[in-house]
């Protein structure tokens, strides 16, 4: 059946972790990325950052690019972008206070194609002791020709506590 998805690799956080990265990424297929119940060990960590991994190790170049907007329940949207980045930030502003967390949907293109960029969609939720909600939804590209093999994700300070994080092939 065309669009199924196939679970690859599954990691789940229940103790402080400065990082985690899930692989399998082996073909030109559609991948996506499940993960929840993200949490930090620190309050108001500023960014959950995503990197792309190749042979299980983060590129650190600064060749991200992406566009995004942030959806809030309580204010105004806002809008944002940037180029020759070293990180992608899913989420900002997320404490340890009861009930905060983030998570989202990761969908990645070209990942292991080495003559085309990886590029991703992606739509990410975070809710904040306020209590306030709040989603990003966006596109990013990584503007080299590589070959990807799976997701590395880390507070920009802080510890991953806790977290379920699932990656899946559609085929």
């Amino acid at each position: 059946m065309a669009g199924q998805l196939i679970q690859v690799a599954t990691t789940t956080i229940t103790s402080a972790t400065a990082s985690m990265s899930i692989t399998g990424i082996d073909s030109d297929d559609v991948y996506v990325l499940a993960f929840s119940n993200i949490r930090s060990s620190v309050d108001s960590a500023t960014g959950l950052y995503l990197r792309f991994t190749e042979s299980g190790s983060p590129n650190t170049n600064a060749n991200y690019d992406y566009a995004d907007k942030d959806l809030r329940c309580s204010e105004t949207f806002g809008v944002d972008w940037a180029v020759d980045q070293t990180v992608l930030s899913l989420a900002w502003a997320t404490g340890n206070a009861t009930g905060e967390e983030d998570g989202g949907i990761l969908t990645i293109f070209n990942a292991n194609n080495s003559s085309a960029y990886t590029m991703m969609q992606y739509e990410s939720y975070y809710m904040v002791s306020t209590p306030k909600l709040r989603g990003r939804q966006g596109g990013l590209v990584l503007t080299e020709n590589t070959e990807v093999d799976g997701i590395h994700l880390y507070w920009s300070h802080g510890d991953i506590t806790s977290g379920t994080f699932t990656l899946y092939r559609q085929v």
